[in-house]
């Protein structure tokens, strides 16, 4: 179950991205470490791009001596293989996870929704990091501690890579919650994603309160 991961394997030299690693690595929480930040969390989050539903952010605060084996960017996972690594990643990590509603991606937009629900989850760990990794270009406003962006960072960092597992798998659960809700939508199959039978059922049927009415087709013109 745990594994101190150290893990500096690089792509092979004709790559794109030759500094990248070939799977995530604990090297940026380790360079923390060593800069006296003794905490370090990983920030990512789910569900930018979905019709419907909240996007989801989760912050965690691996255990460097209890590491799940196979943590890597949530993308890159069965969906089987994600549940079985959010289990090992609750059981042995510090983490916490927030949203940010259709309404507010409606009110702001779906960048700082999404800024704000990774803020929510970092300021919700049960202690308090002392760092933050943070997955893409920008930083939230208003972390209690010093960050740093990293593109695509949930393929290169362990912590980021454990917290895009914990937030795609808590969105995918509550999307599957959701489909009880309102069936005629087939949430559970697409997750809010517009897949051919979710615009259908908008077609038919309209939106649901779930909706992201600034999204199109919801939004006209």
């Amino acid at each position: 179950m745990c594994e101190l991961r150290r893990n500096m394997a690089r792509t092979p030299p004709d790559s794109l991205f030759p500094d990248y690693p070939a799977v995530p690595d604990y090297r940026f929480e380790e360079h923390c470490v060593q800069d006296g930040f003794r905490l370090v969390a990983g920030l990512d989050e789910a569900g930018r791009g979905p019709l419907a539903g909240p996007v989801v952010a989760a912050a965690v605060i691996l255990d460097p001596a209890c590491i799940p084996v196979g943590l890597d960017d949530s993308k890159a996972l069965t969906a089987a293989r994600r549940s079985l690594l959010f289990d090992l990643i609750m059981a042995s990590a510090q983490v916490s996870v927030a949203s940010a509603s259709a309404r507010e991606i409606e009110a702001t937009d779906i960048r700082a929704a999404s800024l704000a629900a990774m803020r929510r989850a970092l300021c919700a760990l049960p202690v308090r990091a002392d760092y933050a990794l943070v997955d893409g270009r920008d930083i939230p406003v208003g972390l209690p501690c010093p960050a740093r962006a990293l593109v695509k960072g949930d393929a290169r960092s362990l912590s980021i890579a454990a917290a895009s597992i914990v937030a795609k798998v808590t969105r995918d659960r509550l999307m599957i919650r959701a489909a009880t809700v309102y069936p005629v939508y087939g949430f559970d199959k697409h997750k809010g994603y517009g897949a051919k039978l979710h615009l259908k059922a908008i077609a038919d049927d309209g939106p649901c309160p779930l909706h992201r009415m600034t999204f199109r087709p919801m939004r006209k013109g």
